[in-house]
This record gives structure tokens, sequence and C-alpha cells, in this order.
């Protein structure tokens, strides 16, 4: 069977060299610009504990946040393959990463959070929509996820309960 491969771009331009560069560890800014095609383009920086601007992105939150919006786009394909009518999903991932002696990081996990709202309380079939149905797509969404298949570290998901749809009756 033939692989498929996909190829992803992105530019990076540095914005922090300032008037010194890098002359010292102080003397430079850890502002950038992500940018791919004609989308917007995304102000990065370093962690601010890395000498990095709070309202910008790190590689870190890009990190963690590409691990949710994996698992939660995977989640919501096979959710409609199920039948179940997801009409909410939020999610409050978080993500651990632990400095070493030399200066090294790495993530030792990422949770995710995901909290998820469906109209139809049954399926089609009269299968109980319900939180187990629900930890089993969450599952299969782990299995699918390929950036969760590529990290070297835990992806753990902590699902908060199920929701139904208030309609107006």
């Amino acid at each position: 069977m033939a692989q498929l491969l996909h190829q992803f771009s992105v530019d990076l331009t540095w914005t922090g060299a300032g008037d010194e560069g890098t002359a010292t560890y102080t003397s430079y800014g850890r502002d950038h610009l992500l940018t791919s095609g004609g989308r917007p383009p995304l102000p990065g920086t370093s962690d601010p504990g890395f000498r990095g601007d709070p309202d910008r992105w790190s590689p870190e939150d890009l990190l963690v946040g590409a691990l949710s919006q994996c698992h939660m786009l995977w989640f919501l394909h096979l959710a409609a393959s199920a039948g179940v009518v997801v009409v909410g999903y939020t999610d409050a991932a978080s993500g651990t990463m632990r400095i070493e002696a030399a200066g090294h990081g790495r993530f030792t996990e990422v949770v995710l959070r995901p909290r998820v709202t469906v109209r139809n309380p049954t399926l089609a079939d009269g299968t109980a929509v319900d939180g187990a149905l629900l930890a089993g797509i969450h599952h299969r969404a782990q299995e699918h996820c390929f950036i969760a298949r590529s990290v070297n570290f835990p992806v753990r998901h902590e699902a908060a309960p199920l929701t139904y749809e208030q309609r107006p009756a």
C-alpha cells in the first residue's frame, strides 16, 4: 500500500535583534513571527521564564495547543461518523516541562481536559450517548492523532462529565 505524505511549511522571521543583536544574553529580544501562506502572522517568543513576551505564543504553548487541536479534530470526525451530534467542545489543556541540571528541558506529559456538549442523548439505533461512549471516541481520537503519536511523552485525558444541549421547549 502506498503511503501518503503531507508536507508542512512555516516561515520564521526573528524580529528581536534590536540594536545589539546577540552581543549578550540580555541584549536581544526573543520575538519572532511565524507565517505560512496567506494566513495571519503568529507572534512568537520564548516562555516568559526565558525572557519572552507574555503577550506572544511560545513554542511550549504551541505544542500543547497542537495536541489539543489534533485531538479535538479527530474526536469531532469520529463523533460525526458514530452519529454523535457534538454542539460544543472546549479544552483546558496543560503541559508539564521539566528543566534538567544542564538547562535542557523536556515535556513530561500533557493533559487534555475536553468538555463536550452533545445534542442527542441516543444514537439512531437507541444506544445511549453517555460518558462511556464518548470515552471510547476519545480513546480512538488519541490513537489517530498524529501529533500525540509523534511525541515521546504521555498525553493523558481527563474529560469533564458529558453535558447535553439545553434547547428551549
